[in-house]
């Protein structure tokens, strides 16, 4: 796209004129394109799949601007806005990098590109049956603890971000877990 050089003339315009697009960037500066045309092609069912992931994305980065704070605190001092975090967030869901046992707890290193929110933990015996669950407290950086009485086979961990997106990882018991990203 070419950028234009801001003078008089040019400083006023914003919006479309003719077949031109003039847009004001956050920085001052204004880009110039031509209008989108959408009549002459027609969109596949995954370009339909994420303009629909881009509509709800849009919705949610328009509420939490202005609802979460965290999202202007990261955009102060930068040329994106809390809208623009907002939206990448909502694009981004938790990850689960490591789950590991230690002498009664239970440790998840859960990270997000914004803020991880909550984990929980559920250890599952042979059969696959709950026999403890609750919420990780949040520990240095991006540990989560949960204290655990039980000895199961298998330990599940969930861990949510603002959008409310959920990752899911299951780990063998006596083993600690890498996944790498």
């Amino acid at each position: 796209m070419p950028k234009v050089t801001m003078n008089q003339l040019i400083e006023a315009f914003h919006g479309k004129l003719g077949d031109l697009v003039f847009r004001q960037m956050p920085d001052g500066s204004v880009v110039v394109s031509r209008v989108p045309r959408y009549d002459r092609r027609k969109a596949t069912p995954k370009q339909k799949a994420h303009r629909q992931r881009f509509r709800e994305s849009a919705s949610y980065g328009r509420w939490a601007a202005r609802c979460y704070p965290i999202y202007a605190e990261l955009a102060e001092g930068t040329e994106k806005s809390a809208y623009n975090f907002a939206v990448a967030d909502w694009f981004n869901p938790p990850v689960i990098h490591c789950i590991e046992r230690r002498e009664g707890h239970i440790l998840v290193e859960a990270r997000d590109n914004v803020k991880v929110t909550k984990v929980q933990v559920t250890v599952l015996d042979d059969e696959g049956q709950v026999l403890e669950e609750g919420e990780a407290v949040r520990g240095a950086g991006d540990w989560w603890e949960f204290a655990c009485q039980s000895e199961g086979k298998r330990i599940m961990a969930e861990a949510w971000d603002l959008p409310g997106h959920v990752t899911q990882f299951v780990v063998e018991a006596g083993r600690s877990s890498t996944v790498k990203t």
